[in-house]
């Protein structure tokens, strides 16, 4: 019965100590404030424009998004005169 028991708890204390340690572990960064410790991974460039990771959007497609952003915003002056002069906002 004693063998047991030391058997368990030596057990336990080694999961404890395996998924406690893992939490504690260094895992890389190097933070210069606290909770800033964002670090790019090796191999990242300093200069994303002409690397690899470089978006290289379309001039057609951001003209179309900045279009559309336009048409929003007067989209939504109109509802906001609209809700001034009647006061009741209308889709």
């Amino acid at each position: 019965m004693k063998k047991i028991k030391t058997l368990a708890v030596t057990g336990a204390t080694a999961l404890l100590l395996t998924f406690g340690m893992s939490a504690m572990a260094y895992d890389g960064t190097k933070c210069e404030a606290s909770g800033d410790c964002w670090e790019a991974k090796p191999g990242f460039p300093e200069k994303i424009k002409g690397s690899k990771y470089d978006p290289k959007h379309s001039q057609a497609e951001l003209d179309k998004q900045t279009s559309a952003m336009e048409a929003m915003e007067a989209r939504n002056a109109k509802r906001v005169e609209n809700f001034k002069k009647t006061g009741k906002w209308s889709y």
